[in-house]
């Protein structure tokens, strides 16, 4: 059925075809390009330039942030009950039962390193205000840029509302 020479006949007419597929992209992209030479990420260049009025394109579009009180009263308490399982190894929500981290009970809105009995880091010891749920969230998103030397070893919670999760389920613990 198959012999050499038909083998050949079909290995010669799928390179024919390939090359004639070469070929005809090469004459197409010398008849339809408009020329102006390459950029320096190597794409061409428009043969004119058409002025609508936008400026500069390369300029970025400022977002607005979201202020993170919108976060929190979107937030659900119970999303945050299950975040905090990872935070249950240092810390515990029972009142007065301190673990290798503080007890989290009524920690929002109160004093910083207030926890009776917990002997924290001179870096936590020295920040002055309160745990507002904005100060929350950025020790939250990274414990060591917020407080340098603090020695909780988190490496921090990138997603705000993670974030927000949690700390609405920390405020409503001392409801």
């Amino acid at each position: 059925m198959f012999d050499t020479m038909t083998l050949t006949k079909a290995v010669g007419g799928v390179c024919a075809a390939w090359l004639v597929l070469l070929l005809g992209g090469w004459a197409a992209d010398g008849l339809y390009s408009v020329g102006g030479g390459h950029d320096a990420h190597g794409e061409h260049l428009a043969g004119y330039v058409i002025d609508t009025g936008d400026g500069d394109h390369a300029e970025e579009e400022e977002v607005e942030a979201v202020p993170f009180s919108e976060y929190l009263a979107a937030a659900d308490p119970a999303d945050g009950e299950g975040a905090f399982r990872a935070c249950r190894s240092c810390h515990s929500v029972e009142p007065g039962q301190n673990g290798t981290g503080p007890s989290l009970y009524g920690v929002v809105n109160s004093d910083i390193a207030s926890v009776e009995g917990f002997g924290y880091s001179g870096t936590l010891e020295g920040l002055e205000g309160n745990w507002t749920p904005e100060a929350l969230s950025s020790f939250l998103e990274n414990p060591r840029a917020y407080a340098p030397g603090t020695a909780m070893s988190y490496s921090g919670m990138r997603d705000v509302e993670d974030r927000a999760a949690m700390v609405a389920y920390l405020d409503s613990l001392d409801d």
